[in-house]
């Protein structure tokens, strides 16, 4: 079979290699689309050593595909079943798991493989996190389901209530996902980005967007906008620390700041103390999905009630991964179908 292969940090490899056989608990499946990620961009560059600890493998991890074969141990799911695979599994076991915070598993398993005509499903994942899919869904939009869980994991650590002002700094696909999810929960969004396409595509679905070009005129126009009190909700999907700071800038008294993207290790903020205890500013972290948010997310592309399909602004074969990908970190695409 055809596959990307990641061989090390800026050494993806377009390969011919053997179909694997599922091992007793695991499902084999034909991937029907998968979806580039802005995570993709940072791992092809710099490497992975939580999501990819070991190397070579198979690389991406959104996808939808159908079931082609299945191994001994499985009793859930048969040979022609629509599904969608998360690209993580806990382990139900350990003091976060058992406390219902699966994300933070201390033994998070990790799987990639959807830049391949096939894809092996490990049996982790096939026992907590590969779902069927109706039949009237897309493959190429079910498979916004795992990014989609992850947006529906942070906005479930707060509360968005009708005419609610949110603001959110990033345009590029998660945080036009979350724009899109703030905005179906009575959220009004204004999302911070510089000028640019993905700045004209963000204001083509009716997104009111704010030139993020300079961080401190854009917390100003936030101000503006919302009667100079700030927005309710701020939330980071830049992962740039300079950007953390700016999304605190933004909150009103009493308001929430969600750091939803992750900066590189290592890097710090400041933050005013008196703003945080003075005028109750509370800030949270969020991190990945769960098995519940994955189900979740799916029921939402189901009912239509969240349409992604806008982000998708380019389709390619799965020899052009790399070009997708160099596409994503120049800012000219948001996110690229790849058909296996």
């Amino acid at each position: 079979m055809k596959a990307i292969v990641f061989h090390g940090a800026g050494d993806l490899r377009f390969e011919d290699i053997p179909v694997p056989t599922p091992k007793p608990g695991e499902v084999l499946l034909r991937v029907d689309a998968a979806l580039t990620c802005g995570t993709d961009v940072k791992t092809y560059r710099r490497g992975h050593p939580v999501m990819i600890p070991v190397v070579p493998t198979i690389f991406g991890h959104e996808l939808a595909g159908t079931v082609v074969e299945v191994a001994p141990g499985v009793e859930e799911f048969r040979e022609g079943d629509r599904v969608v695979a998360a690209n993580s599994a806990p382990c139900g076991r350990c003091f976060y798991c058992r406390r219902g915070r699966p994300n933070l598993c201390e033994d998070l398993f990790f799987f990639n493989g959807a830049f391949a005509e096939y894809a092996l499903i490990p049996g982790r994942v096939v026992a907590v996190n590969l779902v069927r899919i109706a039949d009237g869904l897309p493959a190429h939009r079910a498979a916004f389901a795992e990014p989609l869980a992850c947006v529906l994991q942070a906005l479930s650590l707060v509360e968005i209530g009708p005419g609610d002002h949110v603001a959110i700094f990033g345009h590029g696909p998660l945080g036009q996902l979350l724009a899109l999810l703030a905005t179906h929960r009575g959220g009004r969004v204004l999302l911070v980005g510089k000028p640019g396409l993905r700045f004209d595509w963000a204001r083509s679905v009716g997104f009111h967007c704010v030139d993020g070009s300079d961080l401190s005129q854009a917390v100003a126009a936030i101000q503006q906008a919302t009667d100079a009190r700030g927005a309710d909700l701020a939330i980071d999907a830049t992962g740039r620390p300079r950007t953390w700071e700016q999304a605190v800038a933004a909150t009103r008294r009493g308001g929430t700041t969600l750091f939803f993207g992750g900066c590189a290790p290592g890097t710090e903020i400041r933050i005013d103390t008196r703003r945080i205890h003075y005028e109750e500013l509370r800030l949270l972290g969020a991190f990945h999905h769960t098995p519940t948010t994955m189900r979740e997310a799916l029921r939402l592309l189901e009912s239509g009630a969240v349409n992604p399909e806008s982000l998708v602004t380019h389709e390619m074969g799965l020899k052009d991964v790399v070009e997708a990908l160099e596409l994503m970190a120049r800012g000219e695409t948001l996110k690229v179908l790849i058909h296996p």
